[in-house]
This record gives structure tokens, sequence and C-alpha cells, in this order.
């Protein structure tokens, strides 16, 4: 079926009422049958619910309609979108590792995986985005993980993603790909070779700022790259946490399984079922409003390239820049979605024409339906310093946009009064 009718109906066979609308289970807890039916849902020799820390009813449909859309073969549903990323990366990596990630990556993934990621004795090593070849020099047998961003934020790169997956196969090496500014309306990184996808669920997915959470999803038959792979004996060896089981010995998307029965357990960042239930709605018109949001960008990024003030715009749907070619070969139809940015000459330009629009809303969000500004420098990066900034494609006079679904003259008539200010 096509993605837009996914959007409406994976994941979900009417309950016994048999509701249109998914239902919200809002419950904690779950009655067993009999101290048989328990012990055999904890030894995982049947399948249900046993607790919301684990799964739920509602969750379960939002992690399979996700799935579906991205094209993999399970999801998990967490608290937020840094949350699904550390999962990720926690399910592959342990102390005295190492990960690779792009330099090029949203504020907050790059402290987690700087700091926070360290203190668990996780090294990042850092490449161009842009530059892939750089990738293999950084590799050695503490390798787990190679992470990078679809759609990056908010430098506004494109990777070349069959490039960066091509290395992380030749290495045996997991690829962890964020999704979340593409989605998969637009990218669908599994297809292009990617083992996992993350999203933080509170952007594009939700799409009015109701609700946090993300989500993880694995591709197809992982469990063929990870059985017997040196690099990942936690899959390979028994887990006595959980009765010695041997996840690639189990009938089930192993990735997503020993996320949630070894982490979600363990620490806890689950999503609500109310949550869910929101991401769900979210999901239902997520292609309508992508496709919308990137018509939107693409007018504002061509009124901004032909601005005096403006040095630079950074958005995939201009023929002028350098992420066109990968925007057409990875994206749908080369939609480049309502995330972009553009430089002015320095830090107190940029907050000028930050606090002189009316219509845009001084916001460290993205994704939602009403247009927001952000000036990273002094925000999301506020952490970085000038040298580090530039690196990761966020110089100080940077400003980021997340166009909504307002009228577009409205929005561009906003940003001239502005940039004249």
């Amino acid at each position: 079926m096509q993605l837009q009718t996914e959007a409406l109906h994976a994941g979900y066979d009417k309950d016994t009422q048999r509701t249109m609308a998914v239902p919200i289970y809002q419950t904690t807890a779950y009655e067993f049958r009999d101290v048989e039916h328990a012990a055999n849902l904890f030894a995982l020799k049947e399948l249900g619910n046993i607790y919301t820390r684990l799964n739920n009813p509602t969750t379960d449909v939002f992690e399979k309609r996700f799935a579906t859309l991205e094209g993999g073969a399970a999801g998990l549903a967490t608290a937020s979108g840094m949350a699904a990323i550390f999962y990720a990366i926690a399910n592959a990596a342990e102390a005295g590792d190492n990960i690779l990630c792009a330099r090029q990556l949203y504020g907050g993934t790059v402290t987690q995986a700087s700091y926070t990621l360290k203190r668990f004795g996780i090294e990042a090593r850092y490449f161009d985005v842009q530059n892939p070849s750089e990738i293999e020099a950084l590799v050695d047998d503490k390798t787990k993980v190679i992470f990078f961003e679809s759609l990056t934020n908010p430098s506004i790169d494109v990777a070349d993603i069959a490039a960066i997956t091509a290395i992380a196969q030749k290495h045996g090496i997991l690829s962890i790909v964020d999704n979340t500014v593409a989605t998969p309306v637009l990218c669908r990184p599994l297809e292009h070779g990617v083992d996992v996808v993350v999203h933080s669920a509170s952007k594009y997915t939700t799409g009015q700022g109701l609700a946090i959470g993300g989500i993880l999803v694995e591709r197809h038959d992982l469990v063929d790259f990870l059985r017997a792979n040196p690099r990942y004996p936690q899959f390979n060896e028994p887990d006595e946490s959980y009765h010695g089981l041997v996840y690639v010995d189990v009938p089930l998307p192993l990735f997503c399984l020993r996320a949630r029965l070894s982490l979600l357990r363990d620490l806890g960042a689950v999503v609500s079922p109310f949550n869910s239930w929101l991401f769900i709605q979210g999901i239902e018109t997520l292609s309508l409003r992508m496709r919308e949001h990137s018509r939107n960008a693409q007018a504002v990024a061509e009124f901004l390239e032909s601005h005096p003030k403006v040095i630079k715009v950074n958005y995939p749907g201009l023929k002028s820049n350098s992420n066109y070619a990968n925007a057409q070969r990875y994206f749908d139809g080369g939609m480049s979605s309502g995330l972009l940015s553009f430089v002015v000459d320095d830090f107190e330009l940029a907050k000028k024409i930050v606090d002189a629009t009316s219509l845009f809303s001084l916001v460290v969000n993205i994704g939602d339906s009403k247009s927001i500004i952000t000036h990273p420098a002094s925000t999301t990066h506020q952490q970085l310093s000038a040298e580090e900034l530039v690196a990761c494609g966020v110089p100080s006079g940077l400003i980021r946009l997340s166009i909504g679904l307002e009228a577009t003259d409205d929005l561009i008539a906003d940003l001239i009064q502005a940039l004249n200010a």
C-alpha cells in the first residue's frame, strides 16, 4: 500500500468495540489470566501486555505504524528523541567503545555524545558529513556505531547515505541515522543501507508541538548482520538479566527487543499512552503536511537568496545549494522539509533580525504548524566555542527557520520587515 494509506491504517486491528479511532489505553498495568499466563509472558513464551514501562496497546499501534512508514521491521517508542538516540547507541556500545558521529548534528546530540556518553566510558569521534572519506581513519575494533542525520539541524546538509553505509557495512559497524527533519515521508534511510533510524516525534510527527516523545526503528533482517558479529557480543551471548536469552536466536526483531528488555525496562524513559495517541493523530496527516512545509520553505528560501543582507541560504531545494544533488537522490521528489537556515554578517545582526519578526515565534523547536525562528549560537548551540560552531556548520550569524503552514506571502512579508528593521 502507499505511504498515505499506511499512515491511516497500519498497526491497528480494530478492538472489540470496533472503534475507528485508536483507543487510549491509559493504564500502568494489565491483569493476567492466571499464574501460568503471567510466567509465559515474562519468559517470552507468549507475547502480550505486562506493564506500560515495557509495552502498551496504544503505543504498540504507534510503534507499528511508524515502523511501517520507515519500511522497518519494528519500532520502540521512548519518552523523547534524546532518549531514542541514547537507547540506540547504548544498545550497541558500552564502556571502552567509541562511536563515530557527524560534526553536523543537533546541539543536544553533540552534548550527549561528547559529554554524557563520555561519562559512561563511550568516546565520540567526529567526521564531516560532507566528507565521508574521513570515516575510515577513525575506525578501530572498538567502534560500534556510525551516527549521522539524514538532513542536519541546523546546518541543513543532506548526507550521502549510501556512501556512509557502505563504509559501515565494510567494517561490520551499525549505522544509525536521525531522520527527524526529513521524516519517512521525504526520506527512508533503511532503503539506502541504514540499520537503525531514530526520531524525535516531538517535531513533525506531532506537527503542533503537543507532545514530547521519540522512536527508533530497525531494518528487516538485521539479525543477519549481528549474528556472530564480533563487535556485538551482547546480541550473541546469553543475557543473564533475562533468563540467559540469546537475542539472535529469538524470532523477533532483535535490536528493538534488546532495547526494550534491557534499556526501557531498566532506565524507564517510556512514552505515555496519551502522547503515543497524539503521535498517531499526527501521522495521519504527516505526508500532507510535509509537502506543504516543503513548498512553503522553498518559496521562503528563494526570497532569502535574493536579499542583499543574506550572505548564504542553506536549503537543499535550491539548485545553487551544495546539497541539491543529494536531496534529489534521497528525498522524495526533491522535497526538502520545512527547515532552512540563512547567514547574515554577525551575531548582533542575527539577534536584531530575530527580535524584529512578529509572525515567526522565537522557539527552540521545529516541525510545528506555526513558523518558528531560532538563533542557534545563543540557544541550542550556546555551549560550543566559536571554532566549534563553525566546525559544525553553525556560524554565529546563522538564523534557523522552521517554516509552518501559514500563507507564504505573510511569512515573506514578516521577514522583509525584520531584515529591513
